[in-house]
């Protein structure tokens, strides 16, 4: 019976792995995508399985987040397309670090992806974010 147990939470994960239009996510992460559309748009939230964000993202036709060189942070890669962190703060948590970055997908979609993390957690973090994969939609080659 703790079998079907176990093949129930798989499959649950699973499922909420694939909802909306959301990037695949790693399958041995522990994340599971809470999602919510609007027309051509998606907000997708990458939760813990206590229930916290460990990163999120919004895919949409016009970007929600302008970077600003001068706030540029770390290069990653996301999906095999290069690309930069750019700094953000949270006025009252100044011991978390704020990370978001921009991702244009090839059907003209940008995805603005972020995390928030304190200093110790935070190439950790961003490793995960990273770690995303747009298979419905694929990158712009641009």
């Amino acid at each position: 019976m703790s079998a079907l147990l176990v093949l129930a939470g798989i499959g649950s994960a699973a499922q909420a792995q694939e909802q909306g239009n959301c990037p695949q996510l790693p399958a041995d992460s522990g994340l599971a995508w809470e999602n919510r559309s609007s027309g051509d748009s998606d907000f997708c939230r990458a939760l813990r399985a206590d229930g916290s964000e460990a990163f999120g993202l919004y895919i949409s036709r016009k970007a929600t987040f302008e970077p600003k060189r001068g706030n540029r942070a770390e290069a990653g890669m996301i999906d095999g397309q290069t690309m930069y962190w750019y700094k953000g703060e949270l006025a009252m948590k100044p011991n978390v670090e704020v990370r978001e970055t921009l991702v244009e997908l090839a059907d003209g979609r940008t995805a603005h992806i972020w995390f928030q993390a304190e200093k110790a957690a935070l190439a950790a973090s961003m490793t995960q974010a990273q770690s995303i994969r747009f298979t419905g939609t694929r990158l712009s080659s641009k």
